[in-house]
């Protein structure tokens, strides 16, 4: 005769405390007890439903893999077209305040001047830590009215005996007023060679859109500050986006 229900009991309860403690079972418990590692291989390797789940997880790490070394390429190419996909995206919107692109002759022949809408343009000038150039505006400030056209003169001068290659990007503040601030010939966003000591003008001629004395938004906007930060042109530079860092 077999053990009666106090002692299977006993085993039992031996081999749970044996397996809490890492320890392999081997006697017999209602039916009988092995191994919980020779459990787990004989799962891994027969169990129809693990090994359908371990394929999945494989296919689903190649398809991560494939994903990632396609972003990679991807941002190699990027690289290249940034500086004109920047300009042509931030024209389009004023995003962070950078101004329009011009809307050509017709445009400019049917602009009325706003003559009691007197703004103030300020120019403020920037270089990044990288590049070694003096760069600044030629006047601090002048007085336009929306639908007139005006123009203003930066300098730039390379101090070194190298020449080096420079590219500036440019916003407007506030934000707001990008949309309407539109730059007829600019200096931004095109490669700027300095031969060493070389020192150059850089005009910037612009307009204000009539439309914006008609804006409620801009109804308080009595000045703008017009601001350009060159960096040194390297291959797959990355301009930042314009009024963020």
């Amino acid at each position: 005769m077999g053990p009666g229900p106090g002692p299977r009991l006993q085993l039992c309860a031996g081999a749970l405390r044996a397996l809490a403690l890492g320890r392999a079972v081997s006697r017999p418990c209602r039916g009988g007890w092995t191994s919980p590692r020779l459990q787990a291989r004989g799962l891994r390797s027969s169990n129809p439903f693990t090994r359908r789940q371990e394929e999945e997880w494989r296919r689903r790490n190649r398809t991560a893999l494939t994903y990632i070394a396609a972003a990679a390429v991807g941002m190699v190419g990027m690289s290249y077209a940034a500086v004109p996909l920047y300009r042509l995206y931030c024209q389009a919107t004023g995003l962070g305040g950078t101004t329009g692109a011009g809307r050509g002759a017709e445009r400019l022949e049917e602009m009325r001047p706003v003559r009691e809408r007197v703004l103030k343009v300020t120019f403020n000038a920037d270089v990044h830590a990288g590049l070694q150039w003096n760069f600044r505006p030629q006047q601090s400030e002048i007085y336009v009215v929306p639908g007139e056209t005006a123009l203003a003169f930066y300098k730039a001068k390379n101090p070194t005996d190298k020449p080096i290659i420079g590219i500036s990007t440019y916003n407007v503040v506030p934000f707001e007023a990008g949309q309407y601030f539109n730059k007829i010939q600019c200096f931004c966003f095109e490669e700027q060679w300095l031969n060493p000591q070389e020192e150059v003008d850089m005009p910037v001629f612009f307009y204000i859109d009539p439309e914006f004395a008609e804006d409620p938004k801009m109804a308080k906007v009595d000045s703008i500050t017009l601001s350009y930060t060159f960096f040194e042109a390297k291959e797959g530079q990355h301009l930042p986006l314009p009024g963020y860092q």
